[in-house]
């Protein structure tokens, strides 16, 4: 896997055969960050990170820092092997169940959550995290196509993947 684009525009994103994580298509990446506007000083958080390239994404493209969520032990060694090559990132890693995490007063302009199919409340995920966002910013889902839009989401369809948008207003 590679940065599509901005400042680290080809590194390469390290992965490995031995971890459980699902990594978000590079054509679904291209589109979501297209059409999300300037991540200039902006904050992003990360759910479910894997191998971290959404939020190494949003650095190359200008965000501040990058926080990642993740509680797989092999996917937390694959961010920090990751982490290494970006080293003008802002960047933390939270070892930790996501629900616990959102609990905390953190806040963000841009969230990405991408949890395992089936595994999760997504409703649940979602209030959690809308309250979590800062003005102006943004939430996306990332989940499997049959999932039905709840909570007046933006539908984006990409083949077997859906994403879902809401914007704090």
């Amino acid at each position: 896997m590679n940065i599509l684009s901005g400042r680290f525009k080809g590194y390469k994103i390290d992965t490995s055969l031995y971890t459980t994580y699902r990594p978000t298509k590079s054509s679904v990446r291209k589109s979501l960050f297209d059409k999300l506007k300037s991540l200039k000083n902006k904050t992003v958080l990360d759910l479910f990170a894997g191998t971290g390239v959404i939020g190494f994404e949003a650095s190359s493209r200008g965000a501040d820092s990058i926080s990642f969520v993740e509680n797989n032990r092999n996917s937390i060694n694959l961010l920090k092997v990751n982490i290494k090559k970006f080293s003008k990132v802002n960047c933390k890693i939270y070892n930790m169940d996501c629900f616990d995490f959102l609990k905390k007063t953190y806040y963000f302009d841009l969230i990405f959550a991408d949890p395992p199919y089936g595994l999760y409340d997504l409703k649940s995920l979602t209030n959690l995290v809308l309250n979590r966002l800062n003005i102006n910013g943004t939430f996306i889902l990332e989940c499997d196509k049959s999932v039905e839009p709840f909570f007046n989401a933006i539908v984006s369809n990409y083949g077997k993947t859906k994403l879902l948008t809401w914007n704090k207003k």
